[in-house]
């Protein structure tokens, strides 16, 4: 733990978090991604809520751990029909705008790497397996879209790279399944997209996955990290260049507040 003039704490690791946190007061800082055990989310809006800056932002945080949350607060860019299921009355919901024939796609909240993306034959199959409990809620639904492209973007201030994972074998185009890394020069409409998503989450760097179409684009996921195997950027730079992206925020933070109280720590 660092201290600023006027004795305002920046923590700087999850270690430090822990140890100090019913210490932390307005103004202080959390520089670095909050890491959370599954249902301490609350923790991010008690340190809100007490006045604790955090880097990044709570919201892109809190995103990152929710795909329900992505359906709900990113729909107007992704897929038609892609909603967030947290109980049987929204299934019955949906079902209204499936066909019973057409497939579809639910992914499991908290699972990546595609571990918790299943298929469907029908949305009567969905709706079987979660009324039975074996599809626990909540779920993300999408329609299946089939010769859709998977690309990511991986974007760090200035830096941007995108790439496309290709299965021919699988619908899950994830390299942790065989996927295997094209290279793909996003388009200007594809990178608005990206823009325009992280300005809505407030994500300072984000991984983004668009799925392509033979006619537009949508975003699948985003997330503050993700892995980087099929990247051209390795893990030291990557780190690196996260790092130098939060301390740049910081400074920015720090600039902003000299700007309006030229003495903020006298008297």
């Amino acid at each position: 733990m660092t201290s600023m003039p006027g004795h305002r704490k920046i923590i700087i690791n999850n270690q430090m978090l822990r140890r100090h946190y019913n210490e932390l007061r307005q103004g202080d800082i959390v520089l670095g991604r909050v890491s959370l055990r599954p249902g301490e989310e609350h923790l991010l809006l008690d340190l809100v809520e007490r006045g604790v800056l955090l880097i990044p932002a709570a919201l892109p945080q809190v995103i990152s751990r929710s795909k329900s949350m992505q359906a709900d607060v990113f729909a107007a860019w992704m897929p038609p029909l892609t909603r967030s299921i947290h109980d049987v009355h929204q299934l019955l919901d949906a079902m209204a705008f499936f066909s019973s024939e057409e497939q579809v796609i639910t992914k499991l909240e908290s699972k990546n790497a595609g571990l918790g993306v299943h298929l469907w034959s029908s949305i009567e199959d969905v709706y079987t397996h979660a009324t039975l409990g074996s599809l626990p809620f909540p779920f993300v639904l999408q329609p299946f879209h089939d010769g859709a492209r998977d690309v990511r973007v991986i974007v760090i201030g200035d830096f941007i790279e995108a790439y496309e994972r290709h299965n021919p074998v699988n619908f899950r185009n994830n390299l942790h399944f065989g996927g295997e890394r094209r290279p793909w020069l996003l388009t200007d409409g594809q990178l608005e997209i990206c823009r325009q998503v992280m300005a809505r989450g407030k994500f300072p760097y984000a991984h983004i996955d668009l799925m392509i179409t033979s006619d537009t684009e949508y975003l699948l996921e985003i997330n503050l990290r993700g892995g980087i195997r099929g990247a051209a950027i390795g893990p030291q730079e990557y780190q690196e260049m996260v790092a130098a992206r939060q301390q740049e925020i910081l400074e920015e933070l720090q600039g902003m507040e000299n700007d309006l109280y030229p003495n903020p720590f006298v008297g």
